[in-house]
C-alpha cells in the first residue's frame, strides 16, 4: 500500500482447560498457554506496532499469591521486548531454584505469567497517545478476585464522550477520557452492581459472611447479563475481550460485525484471534476448525470451563470492515486470498479501455508489497483475455495458419514485470521541504530496461487514501522509465469518507478523492453546496444520534466516479511528469462482488453501519471547513 494507514488492533486469548501438569506431561512444558501466546501475537504483529501487552490468570492460588501479572511495552518492537521481560524473569527463578525447573505446583504459585487463562494485545493508537499507559490490557484491581477486571480490544467507539458523561452522571470520576477507560469502567460498574445484589441475595439465603460468600458470587455471576447492560449503549465498532480475576473470561463482538474475532475450541484449549489463518497455524487445526464469533453475540468462559456463545445486542445488518480483506488482514487466509484476486481481475475491464486493449504494448506490475494478489488475479485476467484472442486468431485462420503462425499466436503474454521495489524506510531528517521531498522520491526505485518509449505502464495498488506517496514518490521514479502513459489501478473503490471505528483515516481533508471533489466543486461553479453541506451538518449536532444524516454525500452528488478519478490524476501529476496518468478505481458493486460476506464500505459510500457513524463524519467536515485540525470522535 502507497499510502499506509494505522489501524487498531490484535486482541490474542487463550484458556487452558486442563490442569498445567497436563500440558508440563504432553508437551513438555507448563508453559504451553505462554507460548502460544507468544505465537499468536507475533503472527498478528501487521495488526498493531505501537505497543503490545499481555495478562495472565492463575486459578486456585492461596490469598498471598500473585495471580494476576501483566506487562506492557511501547517498545519499537514491543513483542519481542514483552516476552524478553518475562522471559528475564522466569530464567533468573530458574536460576536461583533450578531443583524447582519441573515443579508445576511450584512454579504455579511462585513464578510470574504461568497460569490458566491470558490475554494479549498489540495495538496501532487511533485514538489517544502512544504512551504507555494507552497499551492493552487495561487493569482495573479489586481484593476480590471477581471484582478484578482486564480488558483488552480490537475497537473505537463513536460515542465515547456520551459514555463518559454516563460514568460522571453515576457518581464516578473517570480517571481519562479514551474509550478503553470508558468501557472499562462501565463493564467494571456493572461487575460492581452484580456482585452487591448477589451478596444481598446470598445474605438472605443464610451466608454467614462475605468470605463464604466469595467462592458462591464467583461461580453465579452473570457476565451475559453484566455485558448486556454495560454494551447497551455502546456504539462502534468492538472486538472486547475481558478476563475476571476469579477466571471467567469473555469476548464480545458489535452488533454489525465491524471489527473481526474468530475462535477454536477442543478439551485441551479455548482461543480467540482477530484472523483465523493465526489460529491455523498456531494449533494446527483445519480452516473448518475455526469459527467465526457471531456479530452482537459473546464467547464466554466459565472458570469451571463451560464455554457458552451469547447474544448481548440485537444483531444488525452484517456489515463487516472490508478494508480487513483488502489490506488490513493477513493474506494467507483461503478466502482474503481469493477475494484479493477476484479484486484484481474485477478492474481488469477499465484496464483494457484506458490501453485500447493494446496488449502488446502494455506493461503490467504492482507496488509492493500488499498489492501482490490482487495483482495475480489481473494478471490472470489479462491472460483470460488474450487467450481469447488466440482462440479468436485461431479459429478464423481455420486450415490456413502455418506451424510458425500459430507457434506465434500461442506464445503471446501479458508483460508481466516486477518494477516498483520498495527500499529500507529513508529517513527524512532534512526540515527543508524540497529536500525532504527529494528523498521522499526515493522511497521507491525501479527495474530498469523492460519499458519501451511506447508502452502503457498498469501498476496496482491497495487503495489511493491521500495519494501523497504517489505524487511525491511513485510516478516521479515510474515516469524514469519513459512510458507513454503510466496507469494508476485502485483495487479499491474511492476513499471518500472518514472512518470511525478503529482505522486511522479520521479527516476529510487527508483524502484525495475529497479534494478532488472540491475542486470540481470549483471548476463547475458549485462550490456554494460546500457552504450548503456545512449549514446541514451544523444544524444537526444537537440532534440524537439516530436522527442524523450524511451531510457530505453531498459534496460528490454532482460528478460520476470516472470524472473525480479524472481529477485526481490531474492533482497528482506534477510538470515534471512526462507521461500521461491516468486513474482507475474499482466500483463499489465490484468490491462487493468479490467480499460478498463483508459489506462494510462506509469509507467508500458513506453508508455507515451505526447513528454515530454520520455524527463522525458530519463533525469531520465541521472541522475541515473550520480549520480545525483534529479527530471528530
Amino acid at each position: 500500500m502507497s499510502d499506509a494507514i494505522k489501524h487498531e488492533c490484535g486482541i490474542a486469548m487463550v484458556r487452558l482447560l486442563k490442569p498445567l501438569q497436563y500440558y508440563k506431561d504432553k508437551y513438555g512444558s507448563a508453559f504451553y498457554g505462554l507460548n502460544k501466546m507468544y505465537l499468536l501475537m507475533e503472527k498478528q504483529h501487521n495488526r498493531g506496532q505501537d505497543g503490545a501487552g499481555i495478562a495472565s490468570i492463575k486459578f486456585d492460588v492461596e490469598p498471598g499469591t500473585r495471580y494476576i501479572s501483566r506487562v506492557r511495552s511501547n517498545n519499537s518492537q514491543p513483542i519481542q521486548d514483552i516476552f524478553s521481560q518475562i522471559n528475564g524473569r522466569l530464567n533468573s527463578l530458574n536460576e536461583e531454584f533450578p531443583d524447582k525447573v519441573n515443579d508445576v505446583e511450584w512454579q504455579n504459585n511462585n513464578a510470574p505469567y504461568i497460569g490458566n487463562l491470558f490475554l494479549g494485545h498489540v495495538r496501532y493508537g487511533t485514538f489517544g497517545k502512544n504512551s504507555i499507559e494507552s497499551v492493552h490490557p487495561f487493569l482495573r484491581q479489586s481484593n476480590w478476585r471477581h471484582k478484578s477486571l482486564i480488558v483488552a480490544g480490537n475497537f473505537n467507539m463513536t460515542n465515547s464522550k456520551r459514555l463518559f458523561n454516563d460514568l460522571v452522571e453515576i457518581g464516578q470520576h473517570p480517571k481519562e477520557l479514551t474509550d478503553t477507560v470508558t468501557v472499562m469502567e462501565k463493564i467494571g460498574h456493572f461487575i460492581d452492581d452484580e456482585v452487591a445484589k448477589l451478596y444481598k441475595t446470598l445474605k438472605k439465603e443464610g451466608a454467614v459472611n462475605k468470605k463464604e460468600a466469595s467462592p458462591i458470587i464467583e461461580d453465579r455471576i452473570n457476565l451475559k447479563k453484566i455485558l448486556k447492560r454495560s454494551a447497551k449503549n455502546w456504539d462502534g465498532g468492538y472486538a472486547m475481550a475481558g478476563l475476571l480475576g476469579h477466571g471467567d473470561a469473555f469476548v464480545l463482538r458489535d452488533p454489525a460485525g465491524i471489527r473481526p474475532a474468530f475462535y477454536y475450541q477442543d478439551e485441551e484449549v479455548v482461543v480467540v484471534a482477530s484472523e483465523r489463518p493465526v489460529i491455523q497455524t498456531v494449533f494446527n487445526v483445519g480452516i473448518d476448525d475455526v469459527k467465526e464469533l457471531e456479530h452482537g453475540n459473546a464467547l464466554i468462559v466459565r472458570k469451571n470451563g463451560d464455554v457458552l456463545i451469547e447474544e448481548i445486542r440485537e444483531q444488525l445488518p452484517k456489515k463487516s470492515c472490508s478494508f480487513e480483506r483488502i489490506y488490513f488482514s493477513r493474506g494467507s487466509d483461503s478466502d482474503i486470498y481469493k477475494e484479493r484476486k477476484k479484486l484484481g481481475k474485477l478492474v481488469f475491464p477499465q484496464i483494457l479501455k484506458k490501453i485500447n486493449e493494446d496488449m502488446n504494448n502494455t506493461v503490467f506490475s504492482y507496488i509492493p508489497n500488499t498489492a501482490e494478489t490482487s495483482f495475480y488475479g489481473m494478471r490472470e485476467a489479462a491472460a483470460d483475455f488474450l487467450n481469447k484472442q488466440k482462440t479468436a486468431m485461431i479459429l478464423d485462420g481455420k486450415r490456413n495458419l502455418s506451424a510458425e503462425k500459430v507457434t506465434e499466436i500461442l506464445s503471446q503474454r501479458p508483460r508481466i514485470e516486477k518494477l516498483a521495489i520498495k527500499d529500507a524506510k529513508l529517513r527524512t531528517f532534512i526540515a527543508d521541504d524540497n529536500s525532504r521531498d527529494d528523498l521522499v522520491a526515493h522511497v521507491y526505485d525501479v527495474t530498469y530496461g523492460i519499458v519501451k518509449p511506447d508502452d502503457n505502464l498498469v501498476i496496482i495498488d491497495d487503495s489511493i487514501v491521500r495519494g501523497t506517496t504517489l505524487k511525491k514518490s511513485i510516478i516521479k521514479i515510474m515516469d524514469r522509465l519513459h512510458p507513454k502513459k503510466i496507469i494508476i489501478v485502485s483495487s479499491a473503490p474511492q476513499i471518500r469518507y472518514p472512518d470511525c471505528y478503529g482505522i486511522d483515516m479520521a479527516r476529510l481533508g487527508d483524502f484525495i478523492a475529497f479534494r478532488a471533489a472540491l475542486e470540481l466543486l470549483k471548476d463547475t461553479n458549485q462550490y456554494h453546496i460546500v457552504d450548503e453541506v456545512y449549514k446541514h451538518c451544523k444544524s444537526q449536532q444537537n440532534l440524537e444520534d439516530p436522527e442524523i444524516r450524511n451531510g457530505v454525500q453531498a459534496i460528490y452528488a454532482p460528478f460520476t466516479d470516472e470524472q473525480i478519478s479524472d481529477k485526481i490524476a490531474g492533482m497528482l501529476k506534477t510538470d515534471d511528469i512526462k507521461a500521461d496518468v491516468e486513474i482507475i478505481y474499482q466500483s463499489v458493486g465490484n468490491l462487493h462482488k468479490a467480499c460478498p460476506d463483508h459489506l462494510g464500505d462506509w469509507y467508500f459510500t458513506g453508508d455507515y453501519p451505526t447513528p454515530g457513524g454520520n455524527r463522525v463524519v458530519n463533525d469531520a467536515f465541521i472541522n475541515f471547513y473550520e480549520g480545525n485540525n483534529k479527530r471528530a470522535y
